[in-house]
């Protein structure tokens, strides 16, 4: 079937963009037996319902045509039905197990194929242990409140000491 048959649907209420659009490109391109079976699906007047994104992808990657079981027509859905497909089309209803993610995929892999996962920093254990977490100084805060003439007042002196503000105020208190 040529590209160029195929409508793009003018309300799509799905959108793609920049980083997540060339990873769909990318997925086609490394994987395009995907496309088979995930195909494009169509109305009878050849008009996208489900597959906007993928049609997008392919024209990137400069497809004219592609094979007939990349496409597959929705002729018989009424108005309603159309409707409700491009939606629930995309609709994720399960969620992720990220414990298996983490221990039995490679997270470079599944960034690559489109997941957004996790981000590894470092992690101080010894933080979530009650026995190993120390006190913690606790602050308080003392808010003054002064007129615009004292607040340029106290700026000015602060800018004729040295040190942080805090300290400026220990030294002014004799502490």
């Amino acid at each position: 079937m040529k590209l160029s048959e195929l409508k793009k649907n003018p309300n799509n209420p799905r959108l793609i963009k920049d980083e997540k659009f060339k990873k769909l490109v990318q997925s086609i391109q490394d994987f395009p037996q995907m496309m088979e079976l995930r195909p494009i699906i169509i109305n009878g007047d050849n008009m996208v319902l489900g597959g906007n994104m993928r049609l997008a992808a392919l024209k990137e990657l400069n497809y004219k045509d592609m094979p007939d079981n990349w496409v597959m027509k929705a002729s018989d859905l009424t108005p309603d039905q159309q409707r409700e497909f491009i939606i629930k089309d995309n609709v994720s209803f399960g969620a992720h197990d990220w414990d298996i993610l983490a221990n039995e995929w490679d997270t470079e892999k599944l960034k690559e194929w489109g997941l957004e996962v996790w981000e590894a920093t470092d992690i101080n254990l010894d933080d979530f242990f009650e026995e190993n977490n120390e006190e913690k100084e606790t602050k308080n805060k003392i808010i003054l409140e002064y007129t615009n003439e004292e607040f340029e007042m106290v700026n000015e002196a602060f800018k004729n000491h040295s040190g942080s503000k805090e300290q400026i105020v220990f030294k002014l208190l004799g502490l």
